[in-house]
C-alpha cells in the first residue's frame, strides 16, 4: 500500500480505478481514498462490479475497491493482489492484509446493511423486530457464514443505527462534493 500511494502521487491520473458504476460503493470508497491520500486516479465506471472485476483480473484497469465476498476467490487464486482492506480492522478471511487506515489515517469504507420500517410503526414492534434481528445475527452459524464471506456483524439499537446512518450520510456527502458527483 505505501508503494501504491507513492506511485499514485508520482503519477497522477495514470492509474485506472474500476468500479461497478457511478456512485456505487466501490466508486465512492475510491474517491474517499483519493481525497484522504492526496492522489488522483482515473475513474472507469462499469455496468456492474462483475465486469469491472473481470477487467481488473485481465489487467485492463489497475485498481478496484471491491467487496471481499466477490473478490476473495481471485485473491486466494492469486489473480488479484489485495493491497489493503477498507474496514477499520483486518478481515478474519484475510488476516495478513493490512487496513487502508494503517497507511491513511482515519480511512474507513464499509458497506452497511440494515432493516428499516415506516416511521409510524409502533415502538413495541420496532423493539420486537430489533431483538429478533439481533438474536438471529448473534447465532454462531450465521455469524460464521457471514465472516467466511468477509462480513462482520454489527448488533445494536434502532437509535444507534439511526446515528450510524446520519454519520455515514454526512461522511459520504463530503466525498460526493469532493469528487464532483452529480445525479443523472
Amino acid at each position: 500500500m505505501p508503494e501504491f500511494i507513492a506511485y499514485s502521487k508520482a503519477n497522477p491520473n495514470k492509474i485506472n480505478m474500476a468500479s461497478g458504476g457511478l456512485g456505487d460503493p466501490g466508486h465512492v470508497a475510491g474517491e474517499l481514498f483519493q481525497m484522504m491520500a492526496g492522489v488522483k486516479m482515473v475513474h472507469v465506471p462499469y455496468r456492474g462490479a462483475g465486469p469491472a472485476l473481470t477487467d481488473l483480473v485481465g489487467g485492463q484497469v489497475q485498481v478496484m475497491f471491491n467487496a471481499i465476498a466477490t473478490s476473495i476467490e481471485h485473491i486466494k487464486a492469486g489473480t488479484v493482489c489485495a493491497l489493503a482492506v477498507t474496514a477499520t480492522e483486518r478481515s478474519p478471511v484475510l488476516p495478513d492484509i493490512p487496513t487502508v487506515g494503517d497507511f491513511v489515517t482515519g480511512y474507513e469504507a464499509s458497506g452497511v446493511y440494515g432493516v428499516g420500517a415506516p416511521k409510524n410503526v409502533s415502538v413495541e414492534i420496532i423493539d420486537k423486530l430489533n431483538k429478533g434481528i439481533n438474536a438471529a445475527l448473534a447465532d454462531t452459524k450465521l455469524k460464521a457464514r457471514l465472516e467466511e464471506l468477509g462480513a462482520s456483524v454489527l448488533l445494536g439499537t434502532p437509535t444507534e443505527f439511526g446515528k450510524l446512518i446520519t454519520d455515514e450520510t454526512e461522511k459520504w456527502g463530503k466525498v460526493v462534493k469532493f469528487a464532483g458527483l452529480k445525479a443523472d
